[in-house]
């Protein structure tokens, strides 16, 4: 006789769920979704619900308090009961509101800070921590902060700094200097030419060694091409003589100061003595400064750069700081050096003068300063003495263009 089989069970679905999980929906005991009652809802299934996420307002988070009376840490745990900020230790029962605690920003790196009315504070070692707890609790970082923590942002930020400093130092720094110069009265320029003047004749010049006559026929040249001039075209000025301090002294130079002072040197006088077109070309260039108000407006420039450094660097009394004063005004002082040459041009074309006549004195300067270079190796081993003095002078010859392009520009001034 064959045993009888019995039959298996098959496993049914007695929960009501929101989504049937059984293979046999004919063994299935719950209701379809459509058979519900009215106004009756599927029950979660435990199981396959998501977990719940904590709820801000019942999480703690461990933390350090000090009352700023002294340095002694105490262990506590935060948290929120609507808008208070509880402090629970073992010594320590705090009551805030939440809106005047003043969380620090967040870092990668370091303990998170809150700062309480008073002196007090609260320190989370575990940032990542903090960090969760406060995003529970509806803190959000602002954008600052999470431009901060985005290294595309970071980088574009430095470009963007970089591109509006270079535009302002090429730009902004020149037009602000030229607009500066109008409210600025010519009587500030002749007392800066006078302090430096007095500067330069104390460390780098003494008095002139030429002879009257010598200084009286540059004058006079320079006078006639001063009369060829259209009247009123000329500002004030004063020439004057001066030797460098020194064995090498300043060499064959000359320069102007604001206010309309000019100095030549001895030395210059001599090598062209016999060429007083030469000269006069020189003088009408160092007026061309004094026109423009190079030197005054090399000082804005100056300052305007400075002030610019030490925002961006903040200390202007660093190296780092000075040196795009430095390189900036070395820009700035080649762009006045060929407004000065076109200055000379005209002003030699006028007086019926070809400005080819200053190609002669880029070829003897550079004989005159290939002599001094020979000169300065053969004595190199010698000891300097205090007599010596630099055979340079900033506000004269640094930053000139250079003398190929000077020529190129003075042979096509003859040209036209």
């Amino acid at each position: 006789m064959k045993a009888k089989r019995l039959a298996t069970p098959r496993a049914t679905c007695s929960g009501w769920t929101s989504a049937c999980k059984c293979r046999e929906a004919t063994q299935c005991t719950r209701p379809p979704a459509h058979a519900l009652p009215a106004g009756s809802s599927p029950v979660s299934d435990p199981d396959t619900s998501a977990s719940r996420q904590p709820d801000a307002a019942q999480a703690t988070l461990a933390a350090q308090y000090f009352d700023g009376q002294s340095a002694r840490a105490h262990a506590v745990t935060l948290s929120l009961s609507g808008p208070t900020l509880r402090v629970r230790g073992e010594t320590v029962t705090l009551d805030l509101l939440a809106r005047d605690v003043q969380w620090s920003e967040r870092t990668r790196h370091g303990p998170r800070v809150a700062h309480l009315k008073g002196d007090g504070t609260l320190h989370c070692p575990d940032a990542r921590a903090c960090d969760v707890w406060l995003r529970a609790a509806g803190r959000t970082d602002s954008p600052v902060v999470r431009a901060q923590q985005s290294w595309r942002w970071v980088l574009a930020s430095v470009a963007g700094l970089a591109l509006l400093v270079t535009s302002f130092a090429l730009w902004g720094v020149p037009w602000f200097s030229r607009a500066a110069l109008h409210a600025i009265p010519h009587s500030i320029d002749k007392e800066l030419g006078r302090t430096a003047l007095a500067t330069i004749d104390e460390h780098l010049t003494q008095p002139s060694a030429l002879e009257p006559a010598q200084q009286e026929r540059v004058r006079a040249a320079f006078a006639r091409t001063v009369a060829a001039q259209a009247a009123g075209s000329v500002p004030d000025y004063e020439l004057l003589f001066r030797r460098g301090r020194g064995k090498q002294g300043l060499g064959p130079n000359a320069f102007a100061l604001p206010g309309g002072t000019m100095v030549m040197t001895d030395e210059l006088v001599r090598l062209f003595e016999a060429d007083p077109d030469v000269l006069s070309g020189v003088l009408a260039h160092e007026l061309g400064h004094v026109r423009h108000r190079h030197g005054m407006r090399m000082v804005v420039q100056a300052s305007l750069i400075g002030l610019l450094s030490s925002v961006v660097l903040g200390d202007f009394s660093s190296i780092l700081a000075a040196a795009p004063v430095v390189l900036g005004q070395a820009s700035y002082s080649r762009a006045a050096e060929r407004e000065a040459d076109a200055h000379c041009a005209a002003f030699l074309k006028a007086a019926g003068v070809s400005p080819a006549v200053m190609i002669g004195l880029f070829e003897k300067l550079n004989a005159a300063r290939a002599k001094r270079a020979t000169d300065t190796h053969d004595a190199k081993d010698r000891v300097a003495t205090p007599d010596d003095s630099p055979s340079w002078l900033g506000i004269a010859i640094a930053s000139h263009p250079e003398d190929r392009e000077r020529i190129e520009f003075f042979r096509a001034a003859a040209l036209r």
